[in-house]
């Protein structure tokens, strides 16, 4: 009784029989798409490549890149928060610590070894954020370029801007870890444009060149393991410019963020040329073996999930002939 019934409501019901119903629309060839003036949609993905679990530009490939982006930020600073809470330390108080190893030995005295990881959980949360959205939108960001205008084939500028974008939407995160969160913004943000800016363009430039003056093969004969020691050796060189380039503002925020009351002007006349420079060594060593591992994991986690790798697109006759880099 009962499943008659509810067939018969089922049945009854004014959803059963939609008014508009779905039918096949057969798309135009592209002879006739021609003859009339059409043409593709250029925001369309590409086709999924033989081999890749997914289309390049499409969101699955961004959600990917985005935990992938996690995975390299967040556990390599976790990783380095014992070398990171010396810089500072070097940094904000270079009479007591006059260098990395007295640095070390003094704050195991004092603290123990558990003092070397002080404020690894908010490290952790806030750079696995700022990783999926550093390499997050990156990947969109170039993706939007290059279907306008190739990233390294553009004007500077165009090359440029990405990491900028990607800077002022991430850069706030590492102040997850400070007391006064607003107060070290502007200075942060004059290190982390630089340096993300850095990380990026100097990072593809040296893969570039890397492949073409350096590795005896072109890419597509590379195996995924070479192409990943290249991708090593690349990210730790754009660590090393990263750090130099954004040294001295990396000063300024550490003894912005001990001193209270004062100013990002202030903090410069008092650490002086010389004083923004103090701790270089140790943050070269420190973001040169983070950059790598960084871009190591991130390049790794494509390879796992078999995601599109395209080549770094190269730069243009034109551009080069323009910018004098050609014989």
């Amino acid at each position: 009784m009962y499943p008659n019934s509810l067939t018969q409501l089922t049945r009854a019901n004014p959803f059963s029989a939609p008014l508009f119903t779905l039918q096949k629309v057969e798309e135009p060839s592209q002879s006739l798409a021609a003859e009339h003036g059409l043409s593709k949609r250029t925001l369309a993905a590409a086709a999924v490549a033989e081999g890749d679990s997914c289309e390049f530009g499409s969101s699955h490939y961004f959600i990917m890149c985005g935990i992938g982006g996690i995975l390299s930020c967040g556990t390599t600073h976790t990783a380095l928060v014992p070398l990171d809470l010396v810089k500072c330390r070097l940094q904000v108080d270079p009479d007591k610590y006059k260098s990395i190893f007295k640095g070390f030995s003094i704050t195991i005295k004092e603290d123990g070894m558990r003092g070397l990881a002080k404020g690894w959980a908010p490290t952790f949360i806030g750079y696995s954020m700022q990783g999926l959205c550093k390499f997050g939108f990156y990947e969109v960001f170039k993706t939007l370029s290059e279907r306008k205008t190739p990233i390294c084939g553009g004007p500077p500028s165009t090359w440029l801007r990405l990491p900028v974008l990607s800077s002022l939407l991430t850069s706030p995160w590492p102040l997850w870890r400070r007391v006064n969160f607003y107060k070290g913004v502007v200075p942060l943000w004059m290190r982390q444009i630089p340096y993300t800016m850095m990380k990026f363009a100097c990072f593809e430039r040296t893969v570039e060149l890397l492949y073409k003056h350096v590795v005896p093969k072109p890419r597509a004969e590379c195996s995924k393991s070479e192409q990943l020691v290249v991708t090593f050796v690349a990210g730790y060189i754009a660590g090393v410019f990263c750090a130099i380039v954004s040294h001295p503002a990396d000063s300024v925020v550490s003894v912005l963020n001990k001193e209270s009351g004062s100013s990002a002007i202030g903090v410069l006349k008092k650490l002086g040329p010389k004083g923004v420079w103090k701790g270089l060594v140790a943050r070269i060593i420190m973001i040169g073996t983070l950059t790598a591992l960084q871009w190591f994991i991130y390049d790794s986690v494509k390879v796992y999930f078999r995601l599109p790798r395209p080549p770094p697109p190269e730069m243009p006759e034109s551009l080069k002939k323009k910018l004098g880099l050609t014989e």
